[in-house]
């Protein structure tokens, strides 16, 4: 038994299927198909059920998993002794993020990462699924909002601040009072679903209040907010970084600027910080330290 057998079925039990399997590592199916039906040969044992549809393991391919898991990051523990003798970053870096905040920020991290480290590869999964990084051989994910308990370890990349903005067309037409509670008389933006979809908190001084207001448009994604709120149809809650281009360019304003709004916190979480790879930590450090630029 060599390694590559051992990768070739962690990759296609990962992957659920030999179809995505092969797409994820660049090769045919019925290879990966001949390299498993080998491994079963040799150890003597199916390890997987096989249907049209769908593969599940079987018992003793369950047990087989567990030990080839331990197998690799025995071999990943050596590769990791190597390069942390060199202090470089080398070999391919696997990221899972959301899909908006991957476009606003992850996406020039990776970019200027790449730029920096130029032995290092990067495959990223813009999915606004959670994805098991440890069953899924994800190195980093990035995730927004308060964590839940968890046996993986994150860090902190930074706070995403927000405000209110208005167009100028809406403005005009729509009187905006001198407090924020007169929003609730106005048109707003709504998300449908996530951590901004309950009423906007805002704070000044001592004083914090909700906003409910009315809506005729509810969303799920930000950049259809700020393109519908740069329309004039109703006041938004958007991260500054987003409505950044269309405040400079007169297309929205910012109303309330003295009223707080709750910022989000963004992590990078990884299976353990003991066996934490070049590749990964410097990753951490440069999404840290550029992430001013995605506030």
């Amino acid at each position: 038994m060599d390694t590559s057998e051992i990768t070739s079925f962690v990759k296609v039990v990962q992957a659920g299927s030999f179809t995505k399997a092969a797409e994820n590592m660049g090769k045919q199916k019925a290879y990966l198909s001949r390299v498993i039906t080998k491994l079963e040969e040799r150890l003597g044992v199916r390890l997987l059920d096989r249907t049209t549809r769908s593969l599940s393991l079987t018992e003793l391919g369950r047990e087989v998993y567990e030990r080839s898991l331990k197998v690799l990051e025995g071999i990943e523990d050596i590769e990791l002794t190597a390069q942390r003798a060199l202090g470089e970053p080398s070999g391919t870096l696997k990221i899972s993020c959301g899909t908006e905040f991957g476009m606003i920020a992850v996406s020039n991290w990776i970019m200027g990462y790449l730029d920096k480290y130029p032995s290092v590869k990067v495959e990223a999964d813009y999915t606004n699924r959670v994805a098991d990084i440890v069953h899924e051989g994800v190195d980093i994910a990035i995730r927004l909002g308060e964590l839940s308990d968890s046996n993986l370890v994150a860090k902190k990349l930074g706070e995403l601040k927000y405000g209110l903005y208005a167009a100028q067309t809406y403005i005009a037409t729509h009187a905006i009072s001198a407090h924020p509670l007169g929003l609730n008389q106005h048109q707003v933006i709504k998300f449908s679903g996530g951590i901004h979809s309950k009423p906007w908190s805002l704070q000044k001084d001592k004083e914090k209040i909700e906003i409910t207001g009315d809506s005729k448009l509810k969303v799920n994604n930000v950049f259809v907010a700020r393109d519908a709120c740069i329309k004039g149809f109703g006041v938004a809650k958007l991260p500054t970084i987003v409505a950044e281009p269309a405040l400079k360019s007169g297309q929205i304003v910012q109303i309330f600027e003295d009223w707080g709004c709750p910022r989000t916190p963004a992590y990078a979480v990884y299976p353990s910080s003991r066996y934490m790879t070049p590749k990964v930590r410097k990753f951490v450090d440069y999404a840290v330290n550029n992430f001013g630029a995605s506030k």
